[in-house]
C-alpha cells in the first residue's frame, strides 16, 4: 500500500493539522536543531549570515574566528581596510560583494542605530546587504524574535510537503507562517533546514529513511527502500 498522502482536495484544517504533525515529528527527529553558524552576539551572526551566501556554514565557521577577533564592533567594520577584509573572507566566495555588504551594513548601523544591531525586521532589511532571510536568521537566533528563514532547503521541503506551491520566498514565508504557530517559526526553520541537508535532498531524497514519510505527498520522489535510502542520509555541518 502506498504511503503517499494525497493533498488534492485537502481541507484547510487537514493541511494545518498535517503541517503541525510534521513539525512535531521533526522536533523529535532533530531535538538538537540549531543555527549551525558560530556566533556570540547579533553582530557576529549578522556578519556570518552575510558570509554564508553561496557558501557552507563549515567554511564560514573556519573564517570567522580570525574575522571576529580583528573586528569587534560595527565601527571596526565600518573603518576596515577593504583589502584586508577581502583577504580574510576570500575563501567564502564573492568576497568583494560580501565586503561591500559588510562595510555598508556596519556604516549604516553606526549612522542610524548608534552602533547597535537593530532588532526589528523593518530596520534590519533597510541595512545594505541584508534581506529578509538574513534578517530572520538574526531575529530568531540573536533576539528570540520568531522568524521563518526561507533558504533553498526550506522552500524545497515546504513545496514537497504540499504546504505551498509558491517559489517566491516572501510568499512561502507567509503561507507557511499561516500553518504553524508563530512561537515555532524559528525552530521550524532549523528543523526543515536540517532535514533538507540530511535527508530530503534536492536530487535524491532519502524517502525510505524519512521520519515524516507517512505524511509527505512527495513520498517516492527518492528511493523508498530503507537500506538504499539509508545510504543517502548525510551528517552535518552543511551549507
Amino acid at each position: 500500500m502506498s504511503r503517499k498522502v494525497q493533498t488534492a482536495g485537502e481541507s484547510r484544517l487537514a493541511l494545518v493539522r498535517r503541517a503541525r504533525r510534521i513539525n512535531r515529528i521533526l522536533a523529535e527527529t532533530y531535538p538538537d536543531a540549531h543555527c549551525e553558524l558560530d556566533f556570540a552576539n547579533p553582530l557576529e551572526l549578522l556578519v556570518a549570515t552575510i558570509l554564508s551566501a553561496q557558501c557552507t556554514d563549515k567554511r564560514v565557521n573556519m573564517v570567522t574566528p580570525v574575522l571576529f577577533a580583528k573586528y569587534r564592533t560595527p565601527a571596526d567594520y565600518a573603518a576596515a581596510d577593504r583589502d584586508q577584509l577581502e583577504e580574510i573572507i576570500r575563501s567564502t566566495g564573492f568576497f568583494r560583494a560580501k565586503t561591500n555588504s559588510i562595510i555598508g551594513m556596519a556604516q549604516a548601523v553606526c549612522d542610524r542605530h548608534h552602533g547597535e544591531v537593530p532588532g526589528t525586521l523593518k530596520e534590519l532589511v533597510a541595512l545594505p546587504g541584508v534581506g529578509r532571510k538574513t534578517a530572520n536568521v538574526v531575529l530568531g537566533n540573536a533576539f528570540d524574535v520568531p522568524g521563518i528563514t526561507v533558504d533553498t532547503h526550506f522552500s524545497r521541503l515546504a513545496r514537497r510537503f504540499g504546504w505551498t506551491a509558491a517559489t517566491d520566498a516572501v510568499k512561502i514565508e507567509h503561507e507557511v507562517g499561516d500553518l504553524i504557530p508563530k512561537s515555532q517559526w524559528t525552530m521550524l526553520s532549523h528543523r526543515l533546514i536540517w532535514h533538507g541537508r540530511r535527508v530530503c535532498h534536492a536530487r535524491r531524497p532519502a524517502c525510505g529513511a524519512c521520519s515524516v514519510a507517512a505524511l509527505c505527498p512527495s513520498y517516492g520522489t527518492g528511493p523508498t527502500d530503507p537500506a538504499e535510502a539509508g545510504r543517502l542520509v548525510k551528517e552535518g555541518p552543511f551549507s
